[in-house]
Parts: structure tokens; sequence; C-alpha cells
């Protein structure tokens, strides 16, 4: 299946590879970096790749390229979720995913490729086994091997290998039980330019809402536990971890799961329905250029919409300006902007949106002498955050533990971020 693997950082350098079945050359990578030349942007470039002889399916994450070379047809999102797994298993051991932390821990990363890879297909990519067969890399771990030539694999065979529950390992103890959940949604929407009924009802061209339920459990035993959710029906393309019985979810619509030990994710769904999705901000603008004058007008003004009540934080607004403008002389009522003369993009840090005094930039725009007026009105990314409140309107109604008698702690969050937020102007 997979026979090699080829990191490649954000300047097109190869700083790691690994092979399982045989060699392959580097230069097959010479594929990538032409479709890497094509794209517009870094993340434009295609997941998969056609060779002659091969195919080149890659992901991109923390800037780093993650490029699987495979010799006959796959699923594509088979690779592509493995190569999503590498990368998460790198995040928790190392603390982060970077060209530094890797090549770091280089002879950890290539012992947890060997383990999670066997002849090309995936054998133990749970966290759980990982730690068991390959263990962290500590500083005084790392200094002891050095000294000694010892390595950090594991010298018994996991104890989860060989259960029905392959994910969890025996015999876990901990003084203090307790489970957090947190529900992270991210929402993707374009707003119209026309459309407007007043300042707050523009018109939605798309919106969706990317979901996820993150968990931490750290709980005695071998629990069984259970999540019900007061409305259900709002999930739709729902992607479980192995441990939910999927069976029960069909029937009753109830996560029943004997969790992993640790952090992992429980869930991954998706809400299309634009009925469905509320837009959390609404935008008040007025950018314009006039023919023959070599000034422009810029007037934005962000409030809050949807929001039941909680506070929008963490708001980045960025606009990538037309190329005729050459100074941006702006005046925030919060926050602090800035604008890059050479790549044209204005960037405001707005912070949190106050409801009883709505953040505005308001200003003007210097263009070059003699310009045309710009083809059309650029158009303003925004970035937030929501603390302690689902976008889709998601709730859990309770979580049960069955199987132990202890009575463990218990912890729900909830929080809503802009992932591509766009508003023609």
């Amino acid at each position: 299946m997979i026979h090699s693997l080829f990191l490649i950082n954000s300047s097109g350098d190869i700083f790691l590879e690994k092979h399982w079945k045989s060699v392959v050359s580097r230069s097959v990578c010479d594929y990538f970096f032409e479709a890497q030349e094509r794209a517009t942007e870094p993340e434009n470039v295609p997941p998969v790749i056609p060779t002659p002889h091969h195919y080149l399916i890659s992901v991109l994450r923390h800037r780093i390229y993650f490029v699987a070379v495979i010799q006959s047809e796959v699923p594509p999102l088979f690779v592509i979720e493995f190569l999503h797994r590498v990368v998460d298993t790198f995040q928790d051991y190392f603390g982060v995913c970077t060209e530094a932390a890797i090549k770091d821990n280089v002879v950890v990363v290539y012992e947890l490729l060997e383990e999670m890879l066997d002849n090309g297909f995936p054998l133990a990519t749970e966290s759980n086994i990982l730690k068991e067969l390959i263990k962290p890399p500590t500083i005084l771990r790392t200094m002891v091997n050095t000294i000694t030539g010892s390595t950090n694999v594991g010298e018994q065979l996991p104890t989860g290998q060989l259960s029905v529950v392959p994910w969890r390992r025996t015999g876990v103890k901990y003084t203090n039980n307790e489970a957090y959940f947190d529900v992270v949604e991210e929402i993707d929407a374009i707003i119209d330019k026309s459309g407007y009924g007043s300042e707050q009802t523009r018109s939605t061209i798309t919106a969706e809402i990317q979901g996820v339920i993150d968990a931490c459990v750290k709980l005695t035993g071998m629990p069984d536990l259970t999540l019900s959710f007061m409305n259900p029906r709002l999930l739709d393309d729902v992607s479980f971890h192995p441990c939910v019985r999927f069976k029960r979810w069909e029937a009753e619509r109830i996560l029943s799961f004997i969790p992993p030990d640790g952090n992992f994710r429980l869930l991954s769904y998706h809400v299309s329905s634009q009925n469905l999705v509320a837009i959390p901000v609404y935008v008040k603008h007025n950018i314009s250029f006039r023919e023959g004058s070599s000034q422009g007008r810029f007037d934005l003004t962000l409030g809050p919409k949807q929001t039941m009540g909680k506070s929008v934080e963490a708001v980045l607004v960025s606009s990538q300006l037309p190329r005729g403008v050459l100074t941006a002389n702006l005046n925030p009522s919060q926050g602090t902007y800035t604008f890059d003369p050479v790549t044209k993009m204005l960037t405001w840090d707005v912070g949190k949106i106050n409801p009883q005094k709505l953040p505005s930039l308001k200003g003007t725009m210097s263009l070059q002498a003699g310009a045309s007026k710009p083809d059309e009105n650029p158009s303003i990314n925004i970035q937030l955050k929501i603390q302690q409140m689902a976008i889709s309107g998601l709730k859990v109604n309770r979580l049960d533990m069955y199987g132990e008698k202890y009575k463990p702690f218990k912890g729900i969050k909830y929080m809503t971020k802009a992932g591509k937020f766009q508003v023609r102007t």
C-alpha cells in the first residue's frame, strides 16, 4: 500500500523520508513540486497527484507537507486519514509537530513510523498502544539512552493489543477520576454583498459547520460511558472513534463506548443545512473608490448576531486591498490595525466586541496617481471565538458511567470559532 513517506517543509526541502517496501527515489517529489508551483496558496496543492508509476497523496499540517507514495490504486481517504493520524501522534509525543521537533526526535520518529505501518499497511495507530510500545521522549530518558545506547522501545507487548478493546490499556489507575469533553465548532461562511434588508440581514451564499468532540478521560479500571444529546438529529455526516458502538447510535442516537485512556477525538461531524447555521457576526461596510480620484473611502463596523448573549472574542479582521492602494489612513474605535504596503494586506485586531459600543474602522485610502478605479472591491475575512456556545445549537444532555462504582468528575465545554468566514463588499 504505502511505499514511502516524505516530509517537506515550507521551503520545499525534503527533511525526512521513510521507506517500507522498497526505496523510492526522491525525484518522484518533482511532480509534487510542480503542482505546488501551480497552486496559488499552500493549501491548494491537490491532495492526490498521479504520476506515470506512482500516486502522491499529501496533507498539509503545521506548514509541513506529509507526502505518501503509492504504487497501486487505494482509497485516497484511507491514506489521508493515516497521514493525519501520524501528525496527531507526533503532536501527542512531542507537544508540537514542527520541523525542529521532528529533527530533535528523529530516532523516536522512525521507531513510531515502523510500528504504525507494517510492510506498508497500518498496524498500531492508537496512542495508548504506541506509548506502551515506544515510550515518549523525556530529557532524562534521552540522556540515559545516549549514555547506555538503549532505545525507547518497550520490552513487553502492549496489554491493549491482546484485548477486545485495543484502544485501552489494562490496569489503569487514577487518584482523581475525571472525564472532560470539548465541543468545538468551526463555521465556514460566505456572506453576499447584496441583500440588505437591514445591516443585520445579509444574504448568505454558503454556510456550514465542521464540529468535533474532543475528550480527555482519566478513569480507573474499564468504565463504560454513554453520552446523550438534547438534539442529536443536528449531527450530519458523523465520523466516530473506533470505540463508539455504531449500532446503538443508529438505533437510539446515543454514544456508548469504552473510552481510550487520555486524550482522543470521540467524533467529528458536519452541519451543512444553511437554515441550521447561525451567522455569529454582521458587518456594516462602505468601501468605495471614485473614478479619477486618488482617494478611497473605508468604513467598517462589526456587531454580534445570534450569539445567545455570549461575547464574541479574539476577533481579527483582514482584507486584501487592491494593488493600487499606497497607504491607508484609518482610525479604529478599538484595537489596532496594520497595513503592509508591499502585500497590500490590511489587518485589524479587534479583540472582544462590546455590543454597547460596536467597534469600527474608518478612514481613507490613498491610490497611485493616475491609477484607474479597481475592478472589484476587496473581500473581508474574519476570525473569531465564542466561548461556551456551539453555534449549531448542539447540547450534551447527560453523561453516565457504568461498570465502575466510583463517581467521576465530569465537565463539558463548548467553543465556536471561525474557519473560512468571508464577507463580500
